[in-house]
């Protein structure tokens, strides 16, 4: 039997953090993945995901470069290429990983493929290779999994995941859930030809985004010629049909049905908590399934904690780093860290680009006194120079103490534009001061200080001369 001071069970961001961090205390740690190291967010998530988006960004890039008087035939994609390409991207992120030479140099017991894991006793794992290990202090961080509708015919339906074994692009693609994944499902096969037809159960697109957010993105699939559908009532099956796969629908007594060669679900992630059999080791869940935990990461059973997808709290890759890291600490230390104001960016790689941080403009308004700066992309001198003029950038600040409060961006280089945002609110910088810092002109992140001067002309400030 392998004896440890911590085991981290599962080896995506959370889990290769709290190896990383408890062996940097000392521990003796064995990190223990059911596949390859990495786990979702390398081989199934953020890099995959990204690397098809890049493929579609390329795409429509070379639809357009008549405008710059470049001649060239139209392009034509190669999904088993591209499968390749996704394929060496995985590979190569995972070879050059700065985190997979640190679990080496810091001797972490990596023990890969090794299926799935589950308690024996509230130290004793096993593995479904065989292997039986002991541990004084134990970290989940088993993540999550596609969380799936439950009516006649579901089994017909996919998930993100099965993009990776599709031979060819689906003439049609249904996908049902527009959050995230369903929004960047929609978005790129919509770029590689497939019909999309993007089907939303709220009331709006995006629905945890701003609401401008939502319109702005839901109108920009519609004019690139996708359905989109909000509020579209209760699925009652799917069947398969001659054309692919029917789904049936209703909204009171109004019964509708829609086909496509292929349905992709994408409404939501639960806990992987396969096989764990927690109930041995005393770990309870909360009303959603998920592995409940407290400001510390501590679960039910004092020594064992959990971070990342596995407890439901943020669901994204950063976030779970540092989740990753206090579970550690807490656990090698005994002590009761915990991260307080976290700043959470997040966006979609989608055509338009998405991304957000801080409070929507509904929210911020429930508690404070508000100004809303909203800037323009066709307004941009770079965004005009690179024909990307869709879009807008909106900055939240409040009144009284001139701090941003959020920032909600549609269009080009969005993601990268709240990463700036991100930063000035953790560092508690007043939007007076931000739009004294010059920055480069033309360019992306410029837009903020564009922003960011409309929005104390409205407190009635004296600004610095524009660059």
């Amino acid at each position: 039997m392998l004896t440890s001071d911590v085991i981290v069970i599962g080896a995506g961001p959370s889990g290769v953090l709290a190896a990383l961090r408890a062996a940097e205390l000392g521990a003796r740690t064995t990190l223990i993945t059911r596949g390859e190291f990495g786990g979702m967010a390398a081989n199934d998530g953020p890099v995959p995901v990204r690397t098809l988006a890049q493929a579609a960004r390329l795409l429509r890039g070379a639809r357009v470069l008549d405008r710059f008087g470049i001649s060239t035939s139209a392009p034509v994609l190669d999904y088993s290429r591209l499968l390749e390409r996704v394929r060496t991207v995985v590979e190569e992120a995972r070879r050059h990983s700065s985190f997979r030479s640190d679990i080496d140099r810091l001797g972490v017991t990596l023990v890969e493929q090794a299926g799935d894991a589950r308690f024996v006793d509230a130290h004793t794992v096993e593995t479904q290779s065989g292997l039986r290990m002991q541990a004084e202090k134990i970290i989940l961080c088993a993540g999550g999994t596609n969380r799936r509708l439950s009516v006649p015919g579901a089994e017909l339906t996919a998930t993100h995941s099965d993009a990776w074994t599709l031979s060819e692009v689906p003439q049609s693609i249904l996908v049902i859930g527009a959050g995230m994944t369903g929004a960047q499902v929609a978005s790129i096969f919509h770029a590689f030809g497939s019909q999309i037809a993007l089907f939303q159960r709220a009331s709006r697109i995006l629905p945890s985004e701003d609401e401008d957010v939502s319109i702005a993105v839901a109108n920009a699939f519609r004019e690139s010629g996708m359905v989109v559908r909000e509020g579209f009532g209760e699925i009652d099956s799917f069947e398969r049909v001659s054309g692919g796969i029917q789904m049936n629908f209703s909204r009171g007594a109004e019964k509708e049905s829609v086909q496509a060669q292929l349905v992709v679900v994408t409404i939501g992630w639960v806990a992987d908590v396969r096989g764990l059999n927690l109930p041995a080791a005393g770990v309870q869940t909360d009303a959603r399934g998920y592995v409940a935990v407290d400001d510390c990461q501590r679960t039910s059973t004092s020594h064992i904690f959990a971070a990342g997808d596995i407890t439901g709290r943020w669901m994204l890759v950063p976030q779970a780093i540092q989740d990753g890291w206090v579970a550690a600490t807490n656990a090698v230390r005994d002590t009761s860290e915990s991260l307080d104001n976290v700043v959470c960016p997040t966006g979609g790689f989608t055509d338009p680009e998405y991304a957000s941080v801080g409070l929507t403009e509904t929210k911020a308004r429930e508690t404070h006194d508000i100004v809303s700066a909203v800037v323009r992309f066709d307004t941009t001198t770079r965004t005009i120079v690179d024909d990307r003029t869709e879009g807008f950038c909106k900055l939240l600040v409040e009144r009284g103490t001139r701090q941003i409060l959020g920032c909600h961006v549609v269009g080009e280089r969005a993601v990268e534009i709240v990463q700036i945002v991100a930063i000035a609110m953790s560092s508690d910088l007043r939007v007076d001061e931000l739009v004294r810092i010059p920055l480069s002109f033309p360019t992306y992140t410029g837009i903020l200080v564009r922003a960011a001067y409309r929005a104390i002309d409205q407190f009635g400030l004296p600004v610095p001369p524009r660059c």
